[in-house]
């Protein structure tokens, strides 16, 4: 019997109060990801820092059975190794830049192993099986699966962008767009309070809470446009080294860099590929798929900089605007204000711990605590980040020269 009852569809917001139903919506969101792939689809890993949807598939299923059902016995023996991402304090894992290799197990195997822990895990709910530290780690467990939705999303279009023939992922109707002209939104500065604090899930980088002190600065009200980023470029932006930090100019120079990633030019004009085919490049679109470093780059050459994430957060209010399924393509620049959605946003701070941060005991404290070294936050969530997940104090973070997510611009400056 399928491990899915017809309980009616929730949302990981749901969690609170109906576990199962919350568990059920999130693990169906995943499948429904994967609707119009082939199976051929599910093995395909196009560089170091991607994994197959067959990988995120069952890692996603090993973490509830590692960390909910420790006591359970495991699907398959070897699973564990094969779909451990980076919990050391776990076991050995398969190395990253291999997944692409794992042939086997199949696809097929793969969605029998989600449903048996499905199985497991809803059979665990229905009797009142788990203890609160349980209830408290599978609720962890479906927004990690929510961040592996978005990454089947970027992975994916990553390994599509290198087949020549052009995948496309889902159809979807491309409509005239328009932006709005940019303006700026003054706040006054002063000791400001930042990171999550009250009731509701969050990850534990999100706090403590803390006072911060911020200096008056101006924040645009929406992101970067393609129109706007195509004026760099052509004003000689990835020839001028005087607009780059150093490490950005030598990856402008390493990596061949003239436009952002998925961009390409056709007879004199730039067409860039999507999840939905290969498409002019739309003007009026939030540029996306831009490093760190371009991202800095294209600042300084419109006399701004990119906002800290603490002026990003406090600008904002708390709530994300409403927004339709994740499909992975960018909502136009004058479809209302950009605080949440369309791409994250390159802020200037360093992913590090908050004062009084601890990490959690055991191998959950791996989850976030042991990357704050060498990167930078973003803020606000992508179109390909589910609905519901973010909120203004969601920190995420990569490395500057990153692209293959959907990163974008948006623009400080002092007053």
């Amino acid at each position: 019997m399928d491990a899915r009852s017809s309980r009616p569809h929730g949302s990981v917001g749901d969690f609170a109060r109906d576990p199962a139903r919350a568990f059920e919506a999130v693990r169906g969101d995943t499948d429904r990801l994967c609707e119009t792939l082939e199976v051929e689809d599910y093995g395909l890993q196009s560089m170091p820092d991607a994994s197959p949807v067959k990988w995120h598939l069952a890692h996603t299923s090993w973490f509830f059975e590692t960390f909910v059902l420790p006591d359970a016995e495991p699907f398959h023996p070897r699973f564990g190794y094969l779909f451990n991402s980076y919990y050391e304090t776990v076991g050995r894992m398969h190395p990253r830049p291999e997944r692409g290799l794992l042939s086997r197990p199949t696809v097929a195997e793969v969605r029998r192993y989600r449903s048996h822990v499905d199985a497991l895990v809803l059979a665990r709910l229905d009797s009142g099986a788990l203890a609160p530290e349980q209830l408290a780690t599978l609720e962890l467990g479906l927004h990690h699966e929510q961040q592996h939705q978005e990454l089947i999303l970027t992975d994916l279009k990553h390994a599509f962008s290198k087949n020549a023939m052009h995948p496309v992922y889902r159809q979807r109707a491309r409509s005239d767009t328009t932006s709005r002209p940019l303006r700026w939104i003054g706040h006054g500065g002063g000791i400001e309070r930042v990171g999550f604090e009250g009731d509701g899930f969050h990850f534990d980088n999100e706090g403590p809470a803390h006072d911060v002190l911020l200096h008056p600065f101006e924040i645009a009200d929406r992101k970067v446009t393609c129109g706007e980023y195509l004026e760099f470029m052509r004003d000689g932006g990835y020839e001028r080294a005087d607009l780059w930090l150093s490490a950005g100019w030598a990856a402008v120079n390493e990596r061949a860099w003239r436009a952002p990633l998925y961009w390409e030019e056709r007879e004199g004009q730039w067409w860039a590929f999507t999840l939905h085919g290969m498409h002019p490049v739309d003007p009026n679109e939030p540029v996306c798929h831009v490093s760190l470093f371009e991202a800095d780059a294209y600042a300084r050459w419109a006399g701004a900089r990119l906002p800290t994430e603490f002026e990003w957060e406090r600008s904002l209010g708390t709530e994300p605007i409403p927004r339709e399924d994740a499909t992975g393509h960018p909502r136009p620049a004058d479809a209302g204000p950009q605080a949440f959605g369309d791409t994250w946003v390159w802020t200037s701070s360093a992913y590090a711990p908050f004062p009084g941060y601890q990490p959690p005991p055991g191998a959950l404290g791996e989850y976030n605590g042991k990357f704050m070294c060498s990167q930078l936050v973003l803020r606000g969530g992508s179109c390909a980040t589910p609905r519901g997940h973010v909120r203004s104090t969601y920190r995420n973070f990569f490395y500057p020269p990153d692209r293959w997510q959907f990163t974008g611009i948006q623009l400080a400056r002092d007053p």
